[in-house]
This record gives structure tokens, sequence and C-alpha cells, in this order.
């Protein structure tokens, strides 16, 4: 604040000028940074992005978004970059921080509404008592020992700070547990649906609502005036609470209601509930104990059932969550200067802050697990998880800052102590507890069998709905004439998100982290067009389909899928290639991580794995049994992913609507391989070595089809021919002359050498990866398959187990949609 002397004399003090809204232009001499608004978007702009990049840095270390948000504000902040005063007047100047942290907190208002969303007041009365002890142990010890820390750092760095709010709030900021973080972490481990994550988010969920009760203790205690003031703050935020439950509750449950399921829901409703979210937040700021108590109670009391909580998360979280509340980590970290922790005094108090804290929660949490005869891995691990730190962290902190509790040093402090204990938290649970994944040993793991009227177990896995007609289209091609089943499991494959969404889809995951079986009623969340999709087609054949859903990191998707096929005796998974073809007949690709996925799935898959080059099989749409009508080629090079390949070419040839054709390339007489010998062969031929049980096979599978031939049920839809080839050229002028069929067969690994100099695709092999590149112009699909390899080392990813009890089957489709989640 300036003073100026006016005409009498007198000294007064002058206001600083605000900042103007929009600037003029830089043409008339102004500069943008000088007005609020453009200086506001270019602060969002760096933050987001830096937050962002951040975040990707830190991913492989299974840490959660929340770390890369305050270590970005920190940066950004007086302890690293805020060194410079010139990015720091320009930036982030003094008087632009009033909008700043304006804005930051009305997105942190929403997401405190979102956060309330989340949590189910009535999963509060199912826990268990394992879970309430646990929470219990999880907030009094560390609670207790915050005390006593706090007693230390009234007497060190934070002298005259006010005793009880003190107390409090450093009580509460080492107590307290994460639980938008927390369910995140559990996700992404694959724990979210065992029996620790079961525990976890029960005693989180616990805890969360015990440190809001706190918090609010602390904030009317923490007011000025006579403690008679604080008592009238404390009983009037309580009578807030019951009238809101009184009044506000019956309304939300009546647009509940008027909201069903497979109806849009009616944005008047919408509206409603996010201005009843401000004005509860205008009521408890007035009342005195801070506004993000009244958006929390609004998000707790939405009922949880039908559609309309998921419509308010989808509405609000992407804007919420992505663009405005990383400005309240920067807000934070411009009140956070590390360079306040000097000397071995406040280094001291920073171990002893995170060894209490660590103490408090990891010991008692694992006294309470060893008391109930928990296995102490469990029992660490549970501990460790319940130590997850985060926003509500940041936030007690900010308000104990600004109510003058907290001094620089002492917030620094707190805040290291919230990054650290959330930073180790996925590693060390890695480190001391990854449950296993059991599954009972089966006979029928590839299409090729001795057993022809064995039931046909298919994996079938997608990522969007422009795979479903391609996929239905496969099946119906693949169920045969026979009496035998198929049992086809489809399986929609979703990266995990940070959305509040994807977190509470997975949290109904069925059982052991695995995929869930999709429930979806009509109409929600895209159900509509997928189980709907695979329902008509199960009424319309005699093929069994289950729809399911895996949402996990595209890192460990893989394992949703490998333990799903083993655990449902799957005879062959079938995958998407990583690219998608355009209108315009190229394919491109939707990103090298579901390339890895494929890759990953090849590696460890206990069955046989196809993947699929969709050039839209039968066209776009889902064609009916009896108007399928296709030409499908295998090209046979032999070796066992040949013969897999052959093996369900002919399981096609029964549909009566399919011609197969058969091409197998032999090498030229007297030549050692396929392409010639290394002497006197023709030019760029490899020698290549063949086993003699393996040419056995390779003939025994081409005369088990050729007698198909002959059979008056088949002997127009089979055809096969020899092509004798001495080198790459003549192979791809062999490919070329077929070139018109609906869907390519080939092996993986074919008994050749490359068609290429360098495979562009290692998941497809040389032929596949031919046929998919764009020297092979062609609208046929290919599926290129990888036969079961019974040396692969799954242990990684599942083990197996003769004692495993056997799980009942997922129910039908039909059952399933008619259920409720």
């Amino acid at each position: 604040m300036a003073s100026a002397v006016v005409g009498n004399g007198t000294l007064v003090s002058a206001m600083p000028k605000p900042m103007q809204i929009t600037s003029h232009g830089v043409w008339q001499g102004e500069s943008p940074l000088d007005s609020a608004l453009p200086l506001l978007i270019v602060q969002i702009c760096i933050v987001v992005a830096l937050t962002r990049l951040l975040s990707i840095l830190l991913k492989p270390l299974r840490q959660p978004r929340v770390i890369a948000e305050i270590i970005g504000g920190i940066l950004l902040g007086p302890s690293a970059l805020g060194r410079n005063k010139a990015y720091l007047s320009m930036i982030f100047p003094s008087r632009s921080l009033t909008v700043l942290d304006t804005v930051s907190n009305v997105g942190l208002l929403f997401f405190l509404f979102l956060v309330g969303l989340e949590l189910d007041l009535r999963s509060l009365h199912r826990t268990g008592k394992t879970a309430f002890l646990i929470a219990l142990a999880g907030i009094s010890l560390p609670f207790v020992m915050g005390i006593g820390t706090s007693l230390v750092l009234r007497a060190t760095i934070s002298k005259g700070a006010p005793s009880a709010p003190f107390l409090i709030f450093m009580g509460v900021s080492l107590s307290i547990t994460a639980f938008p973080v927390l369910a995140r972490i559990l996700a992404e481990l694959k724990l979210l649906t065992t029996d620790v994550g079961r525990i976890a988010m029960s005693a989180a969920a616990v805890n969360d609502v015990t440190a809001w009760i706190l918090l609010a203790l602390a904030i009317a205690l923490s007011g000025e005036g006579s403690p008679l003031i604080s008592l009238w703050v404390f009983f009037t935020g309580v009578g807030f609470v019951a009238a809101a439950f009184f009044f506000l509750v019956p309304v939300l449950k009546w647009m509940t209601r008027r909201s069903p399921e497979g109806e849009p829901v009616k944005e008047v409703y919408i509206c409603s509930t996010l201005i009843a979210v401000l004005v509860c937040s205008f009521l408890t700021d007035a009342i005195g104990i801070h506004a993000l108590f009244g958006a929390f109670l609004v998000g707790v009391m939405v009922p949880k059932e039908g559609p309309f909580a998921g419509v308010l998360i989808d509405k609000t979280e992407d804007l919420i969550s992505g663009l405005i509340l990383p400005l309240y980590f920067v807000s934070s970290g411009l009140k956070t200067n590390v360079a306040t922790i000097n000397g071995g005094k406040s280094w001291a108090l920073l171990i002893l802050v995170i060894a209490t804290t660590c103490i408090g929660k990891i010991g008692g949490t694992l006294l309470v697990s060893m008391l109930v005869k928990m296995p102490p891995k469990e029992g660490l691990a549970l501990g460790l998880l319940m130590n997850t730190k985060g926003l509500v962290e940041l936030i007690v902190l900010n308000i104990g800052k600004d109510r003058k509790v907290l001094n620089d040093e002492t917030f620094a402090i707190m805040v290291l102590m919230a990054l650290f204990t959330t930073f180790i938290t996925s590693p060390l649970v890695m480190a001391v507890y990854k449950p296993a994944r059991l599954a009972a040993p089966y006979k029928h793991r590839s299409i090729q069998r001795k057993d022809k009227e064995s039931e046909l177990r298919l994996v079938i896995c997608f990522h969007g709905n422009r795979n479903i007609p391609t996929l239905i289209n496969l099946v119906e091609s693949s169920r045969g004439i026979r009496k035998r089943g198929l049992t086809v499991y489809a399986m929609h494959l979703m990266e995990l998100s940070e959305r509040s969404s994807a977190i509470s889809m997975v949290h109904k995951a069925r059982n052991n982290g695995l995929p869930f079986w999709n429930k979806r009623p009509i109409g929600q969340d895209g159900g509509d067009q997928v189980v709907v999709a695979f329902q008509a087609y199960q009424q319309l054949s005699q093929v069994s389909i289950r729809p399911m859903t895996a949402i996990s990191d595209l890192h460990t998707i893989h394992e949703d899928v490998v333990t799903s096929a083993h655990q449902k005796r799957a005879a062959l998974i079938l995958l998407p290639f990583h690219k998608l073809q355009q209108l315009d007949g190229s394919l491109e690709s939707i990103g090298n991580a579901y390339q890895h996925v494929n890759q990953r799935v090849l590696r460890y898959a206990t069955c046989s794995v196809g993947i699929l080059v969709d050039r839209g099989l039968g066209g776009t749409t889902q064609v009916s049994s009896s108007d399928v009508s296709y030409t499908i080629t295998v090209l046979f090079f032999g070796g066992p992913d040949d013969r897999e390949a052959l093996a369900y070419g002919a399981r096609m040839a029964e549909h009566p609507g399919i011609a197969l054709k058969v091409l197998r390339f032999t090498a030229q007489p007297g030549t050692s391989s396929l392409l010639g010998s290394q002497g006197g062969a023709s030019e760029g031929s490899v020698s290549i070595k063949i086993e003699a049980n393996e040419l056995s096979l390779d003939l025994a599978s081409i005369n088990e089809l050729k007698n198909q031939v002959p059979d008056a049920a088949t002997s127009q839809s089979i055809e096969y021919q020899e092509k004798v080839v001495g080198g790459k050229q003549d192979i791809t002028a062999g490919i070329s002359t077929l070139s018109r069929c609906n869907l390519f067969l080939v092996g993986r690994s074919p008994r050749i050498a490359p068609l290429m100099g360098k495979v562009e695709f290692p998941e497809l092999g040389p032929v596949g990866s031919y046929l998919a590149s764009s020297d092979f112009s062609t609208t046929a699909s290919v599926l290129v398959m990888k036969n079961y390899d019974p040396i692969v080392d799954a242990s990684p990813v599942v083990q197996e187990t003769f004692d495993l009890e056997e799980v009942p089957d997922t129910p039908m489709c039909n059952a399933a949609v008619q259920s409720n989640p």
C-alpha cells in the first residue's frame, strides 16, 4: 500500500491501482501481462503444461498426478523458479494473486464436490469391524503423536502460535488419509478390489469424514475473538448440516428419481445442483467454517444410485480437475519456500514430522491388523496405503497458514512431509505386497485339438465401438456347424485415467482386481452401444456372449487380459491391431502404448493369440448369419503358428457362407529351404533348417485339411493350392493374386526369411507386417495367429495351482444386462 500527501499536507494511504481486465493490445503499447485475464490465461497454460510434463516423467514410478502437481507448484514458487524476481514479477506478480487464488478456490470448491460424490455414506454403515478399527487406529495414534510433535514445534520454530488451534491443525495434518489419491493408487496397483484394497477404502472413508469434522473444529477454534464465538461457529455449523440433510436431501432424491436410466438428465437439474454447491459454500463461509465444507457436503448428499451422480461427474471433472484445480497447487507452491528450512534444527524437525506420521499411521495400522490376525505383509501394505496424503492435506495446511496458525517454515515442513509420504507409497507397497493371481490349469489352449467336439472359448478384446461389427462378424464366422459350443468373452479395454468416473468404475470390479462383468444398463456410459450389440447377436445365434470391461493402466492391462483368459480357460485371445483404418483406406495409429499391450500379451499368454488388422470384415455393420459370404485365405509356410492359422481357417470353413482358400508355399526342387539354399539359389535367399518332426506335423495338418475336401458339405467351400517359390518376389507375387479375399489368416512366425529387410511390426511377424503395410494395397482384413507355447513363463502375471477351487462362471449376457450393478 502506497502513501500520498493531499493539499493540506495530510498523509493518507493510497490503494494500489487494480489490474484492468483486458489489455488494449501490443499495438497500443500495452503488455497483455499487465492485465488480469491475459495473465491468468498464461498462468493456466504454464501450470497445466508443467504439471502434465511432470506427470509423464513420474508415471514409470507409479506416482499419482497429485505428486506432479505438488512438485510443479513448488517449482513455480519461491523455492525454485521464483528465486528469479523478474520471472516472479512478470508471471506471478503480487497484485495478480487475488485473482489466481479466487479462481483456484472456485475450482477447489467443485473438486471437493466431486470428492463428496465419490464418498458413499452407505459404505460407512457396511464398514466391517476390521476396517473400523484400522480407521480408528489410523486417526487416533498419529493424532496423539502429532500433538506431541506440535509441542516441539511450538517450542522451536512456531513460537507464539495459538495453542489449541495449532495442536488440532498438526494432529489433523498427520492423521489424514487422502481418499481420492488412495483410490487412484489402489486402482493402478490393481489392489482396489482385493481384501487389502477394500479395507483401505473403507477405513479411508471413515478417516475422511472424521478428519473433516476435526478440521471444522480446528477452524472454529482458530477464529479471532472469545471462545464463545468459536462455540457459536461450531454449533451453527452443526445446525447447517442438519438443515441441509432435512431440506436439501429430499430435493436431490427427487431429481434423482426423475432421472431414470436410459434418458438424458435434464439440464435444469444439473444447473440446480451446481448452484446448490455455490449457495452452501457461501453459507458455510458466512458461518466461519470455510466454503469448502458446503461443497463437500452437497457432494456427499447426492444420491449415488442411478445415473444422476455419474452425469454430474462427467459434466464437471474434466474442466475442474484438468484445468482449474492445478492452479491451487501453484497457489500453495507460491506460499512454500523450501529455503526457510535451513540449519540442522529445521531439517531435524522435518525428519521428526515424517517419522511421526509414518510411525503413527503404519505402526497403528500394523498393530491393529496383527490383532485381527491379518498376515503381516497385508498389514504392512495397509499401513503404507493409509499413510497417503494429497490435496486434502494441502487444504488443511493452507487454511492453517491463512489463519496465521502455521508460519512459513512450519508450512514448508508439512508440505514436504505430505509430498514424501505420498511419493513412497506406491514403490513400497509394490515391494512388500503383490497378491498372486491364481488359476487352475486346463487342457484346450489352442484351436488345434484332438477333441473336435469340445467347447471353444475365445477372449476378444476391443478398444472402442469401431471394432465391434468386425469382431461380431468374426465370431459368427468362427461358430462352425457342429454341436460343440462357442463361448466368447468380449473384453472392453479401457485406459485408467485420472477421472473420478474411471476410479468408481474400477471399484465395481468383480473380485481380486480382475476385469468386471459389464452390467451397465442401457443408456448408461455407452452401455447401449456395447452390451446391446452383443446381446442382440447372442439372441440371433447359438453363441454365448459375455461382455466385460477391463480398466487399467496401459502398462499393466495385459495382466487383466492374460489372467482372465486363463481363468476362463480360453483357447484364443483376439486383440485389435494398434492401427485403425481411415476413410482414405490408410491405417492410422491410436498410440504405441496399445502396440506394447499386444506385445506383452503375446509374451505372457497361456493360450493362442490372434492380432486382427481390421479393414472392415463384412463392412462397417454387423452381418446376419444368412448374409455371410466371405472368402478367407490361409497363407501356409509351415511351423506351429501357421498350423494354428490353418486350424482356425478349417473351423471357419464349416460355416456355409464362407469359402476357404489355402495357399501352401513350397520350395523349388533341389533346395534345402523354402527360399532356396545358400549354394546356387536365387539371389537374396536364406537357408532355413527344418526339423523332421516339424515337417511331419505340417504334412499332417495339410492332409487333415485335404480329407475335408471330398466331404459333400465342404467340397465347395475349401480350395487347396500349392505354389513353388524361390524367393521374396515369388512369394509377394503369389500373395497379390489373392488380394481380393475378405480375410487373410497367417502365422506370426512362419518358417521363412523376413519378406522385408526390417519387420515394421514385430507382433505381426514378417508376413503379417507385409500385409498390414502400405506396400500391399488391399481391403482385406488380416488375422495373425500365434500358437500356444507350452514353455512360456507366465508366472509374473498368473500362477497355476491345482488347489484352486472352481470359480462359478459368469452369468449370461442377458442376465447381466438386466441385473443392477
